[in-house]
This record gives structure tokens, sequence and C-alpha cells, in this order.
């Protein structure tokens, strides 16, 4: 078995964040290969072929290849299932299916947080201006998502983690890292969820300076 996570050398993609994350809680072995964004690297031919998309993250097993973060925590979930291996999303249907609404939504919604609080702003410098009306309206949007969804009293969403909980914190620390106004409980959830090993295992690498791109 040969699995190889290809992701950006700066370490600060939430999508490549999301499967190294899940491959750590898989627990089984891979090797990381780092691209420049800055440099182009995933416009070389041979990394076009194999991703198709020439995005980042991308994940090859034995010589399949599959990009997109959200396919590539499902594939693993199919390929390393529970309960031989821990278990990425929760075991029943409704709540499955809530955790892969989530990571959707954080993927396709609240684009003026990922503008005006890129992730570099987490992980390099932070961000010197305020949100616009724009950002502030996406913070509350997803601040009153996560304050819905977090059960009282709980560090994670369901009864079970799931890599929905670390997608949901990278999110949140968007605000948290930038001095936002958080609320406590969602604002603990983030930060016990930024504990987590294969969470810090990402998060508190060295990284290179850093290079906009």
């Amino acid at each position: 078995m040969a699995l190889t996570l290809y992701l950006d050398r700066f370490w600060i993609s939430p999508y490549a964040f999301s499967a190294f994350v899940a491959l750590e809680e898989k627990g089984v072995p891979f090797q990381v290969k780092e691209l420049g964004l800055d440099k182009k690297d995933h416009h070389d031919p041979a990394y076009r072929k194999g991703s198709l998309t020439g995005r980042i993250p991308s994940l090859e097993h034995d010589g399949f290849w599959l990009s997109e973060s959200s396919a590539i925590d499902e594939y693993l979930e199919d390929t390393f299932p529970p309960p031989k291996h821990p278990r990425l999303y929760p075991a029943g249907t409704k709540d499955r299916a809530r955790a892969r609404q989530l990571q959707a939504w954080i993927r396709s919604d609240l684009m003026p947080i990922r503008e005006e609080r890129g992730t570099h702003t987490m992980f390099y410098k932070k961000a010197e201006k305020p949100l616009s009306k724009e950002g502030q309206e996406a913070a509350k949007r997803l601040l009153e998502v996560a304050g819905a969804l977090l059960p009282e009293g709980k560090d994670q969403l369901f009864e079970s983690w799931s890599i929905a909980d670390a997608d949901l914190a990278f999110m949140l620390m968007r605000l948290v890292m930038n001095g936002e106004a958080v609320p406590p409980r969602v604002k603990a959830f983030a930060e016990t969820q930024w504990k987590r090993p294969s969470v810090k295992k990402f998060a508190e690498r060295s990284r290179p300076p850093y290079v906009p791109y």
C-alpha cells in the first residue's frame, strides 16, 4: 500500500488540512509531497495528468489518483473502514448526511470570510483591516450555524468525533486567530478541536516564509 498526499508547501490550504487530518486519524502510513503553488508546481503536466484538475490536495493510492478534499475524505472512509480503522463520519445516516452538508457548505459559501481572513492570516501575518459589511454578515451566518449544530456542553458535533468537526474548527479559527468576536461556547469548541493531535500536527508544523500567490 502506497499513499501519497500532495499539498501546498506553506501548509495553509483548508482542503489539504482536511485530507491530512483524515489520513492521520485513519492511522495509515502515508507520505507527503509539497507543491509550490507560488511556483506553479501544480501546472506540471505529470501532476495535472494524475490529479485531473491540477488542484490540491490530491491523493495517490497505489497508482489511483483522486483530488478534491471531500472526495478524498470519503474515499479514505470507504477504503479504510471502521471498526478496523477510526471513523471519519458519524455512524448514523442522518448525522452522516449532516456532516457532509456542513463540509459542502463550508467549501462553497462564506466567501467574504475566506477572502478577508485568508488562511495565511492564521499562520503568518494577521489581518490588518476589519471585516467588511459582507464579511461581518458571513461571520454572523457561520457563528449561527455553529451555535445551532453544537450540542450544549459538548466539544464535538456528534456522538463521536468526525472530520466535519475539524473542517468547521478550521473555518472558525479564521475568526478566532484574527481576534474577531466569537461566542464562548463556539470558541471553546474550535480551540478544543485545534488541540487534537492530528490537527496540531498540521497547525504547528514549521513553515517557510510566505510568498503570496
